[in-house]
């Protein structure tokens, strides 16, 4: 199957779009499963606010949130596919530019020393585009996230030191979700990323702190952590946008990797309670787009 780089650019621009403005239904599950266990009353409240904005954004056809984010877009390729990857990236560049001038989004995008934004939410080495390959069979998958700062400034990383075991992994998770507080729009999802190089780690954290609410670590090991530290952050009484309760997330997520025997990399990335994606599906049937 051959996949053309225009094909690649409409589906990115759309895709942008898309995670602007609708929600995911296992996000909005996870909203529902909190507002019937907080036993906050404040916090229920919050909760119902930030449901209806929620609903407001979508009837209306406005954006969940005015920040557009750092535009991220993963790709699978499948057997069979042929596609030109520099053009695939090329394509993935323009329908990003073409998506926020067409639609009048704020480009949230800037040169990391002068500032200068050129009001296309591109730049060096943004969207940031990562590639990997899967079995199933003519079939790329593109899958778009526009990650917010506010989420994003919430990250860190711990060189961890192998003698203080599991423990301080915990506690450096727990530090962290009390060292963000409301600043990441809680309730989050958070993501930990535990073992491989320091730049493996911190992607393993995105890359937990992007997945669907409801999924788990498919590393035993890291699916018993998920279960104990979720249960431990929603006891820290952050709450719906810092302002107490028992809602601080929506859940943990860990991505595990092998690391070397001197050391125990962890990090931590969050996502914030607008946890925007979309995705994309090519196959010889056509073009369908789902979460």
């Amino acid at each position: 199957m051959k996949i053309e780089p225009k094909q690649i650019e409409e589906a990115a621009k759309e895709l942008y779009i898309r995670a602007l403005k609708l929600l995911p239904p296992d996000v909005k599950q996870g909203f529902d499963a909190l507002a019937k266990s907080e036993s906050d009353a404040g916090a229920k409240r919050m909760l119902g606010t930030m449901i209806a904005n929620i609903r407001v954004a979508e009837d209306t056809d406005n954006l969940l949130c005015q920040d557009t984010g750092i535009p991220i877009y993963n790709v699978w390729i499948g057997r069979g596919v042929e596609v030109d990857g520099v053009a695939m990236k090329e394509a993935i560049r323009r329908g990003c530019a073409r998506a926020t001038r067409e639609h009048s989004f704020r480009s949230s995008i800037v040169h990391p020393t002068t500032r200068v934004n050129e009001q296309t939410s591109t730049g060096r080495g943004v969207p940031v585009i990562h590639v990997d390959f899967t079995d199933e069979p003519e079939t790329l998958a593109i899958e778009m996230v526009p990650k917010g700062s506010g989420s994003e400034n919430n990250s860190w990383l711990r060189m961890a030191v192998p003698a203080e075991g599991v423990e301080a992994i915990k506690t450096f998770v727990v530090d962290c979700v009390l060292e963000a507080g409301g600043k990441t729009c809680p309730p989050t999802i958070v993501g930990v990323g535990v073992g491989g190089t320091a730049d493996l780690c911190v992607h393993l954290a995105k890359t937990a702190a992007t997945r669907p609410l409801g999924t788990r670590c498919d590393d035993p090991e890291g699916a018993k952590l998920e279960q104990e530290l979720s249960q431990a952050v929603n006891m820290l009484g952050v709450g719906p946008q810092g302002l107490g309760g028992d809602s601080t997330a929506f859940a943990v997520h860990v991505e595990t990797a092998a690391t070397h025997i001197t050391m125990n990399p962890v990090a931590v990335n969050m996502q914030c309670h607008s946890a925007r994606r979309a995705r994309a599906t090519l196959t010889p049937k056509g073009l369908a787009y789902g979460f």
